[in-house]
């Protein structure tokens, strides 16, 4: 069977949407893998204060990041640990918060 311009078409469509997915997948799994990156202590540590004030961002996002340090504050010293931990926040930064809020009062 000879295939016809209409078979043609559809073939490089068919490509075309094969080819579309493919790279629709490969940036899933960038960003996926990039949500990972945060490591497994601070998801278990820093749970509740997610859902408490982040929740709306993504795990692992720059929005995340900017929540969590905006509610830095409320956090909880248990997810403050593990961020420094993890490098996220320096204890540096902590403690300079810290005598601000005091401080402040």
């Amino acid at each position: 069977m000879k295939p016809t311009t209409a078979t043609i078409k559809l073939t490089s469509t068919t490509i075309r949407g094969v080819l579309t997915t493919a790279i629709a997948f490969g940036v899933l799994a960038v960003q996926t893998s990039q949500a990972s990156a945060v490591s497994t202590s601070v998801k278990m540590a820093c749970m509740s204060d997610y859902f408490s004030y982040c929740s709306q961002h993504d795990v692992g996002s720059q929005e995340l990041r900017q929540c969590m340090r905006a509610a830095g504050p409320k956090l909880s010293k248990r997810c403050v640990s593990a961020l420094v931990s993890a490098g996220e926040v320096s204890q540096v930064e902590v403690n300079r918060r810290k005598t601000q809020i005091s401080n402040a009062k």
